[in-house]
């Protein structure tokens, strides 16, 4: 029980502490939508624009896609004439429960902000 618990105290605290920086930064304490959108711009890399519903939902692609590149589920094509970083599947990505989803995303999510 111990080898397990330590893991995820580990965890817990790296999350609370990434998520103590971003509110730092941004104001607010962000969910994780809006972290997910701040990678997603990261990645696109055009500054500041006005995007639609379906360029945001794109966005969102792009932060998930950057964030699963590292382990191995996507490789990078390359990017389009408006600088949209575009992705392809490279191994199908494990079903997982909603729960184990959150954690395996977040995980991403810490050790992107890491290698930043």
């Amino acid at each position: 029980m111990r080898s397990t618990l330590r893991p995820e105290l580990e965890f817990q605290a790296e999350w609370s502490n990434l998520l103590h920086t971003l509110q730092d930064v941004l104001g607010d304490k962000p969910d994780l939508e809006a972290i997910l959108m701040l990678i997603g711009l990261q990645e696109i890399g055009l500054g500041p624009i006005k995007m639609n519903k379906q360029q945001k939902m794109e966005c969102l692609h792009v932060a998930i896609c950057s964030l699963l590149l590292p382990y191995g589920y996507y490789g990078f094509l390359g990017r389009d004439e408006e600088g949209w970083p575009h992705f392809e599947l490279l191994k199908p990505i494990p079903e997982l429960s909603a729960t184990q989803q959150h954690k395996f995303i977040k995980t991403a999510i810490i050790a992107y902000f890491k290698a930043d």
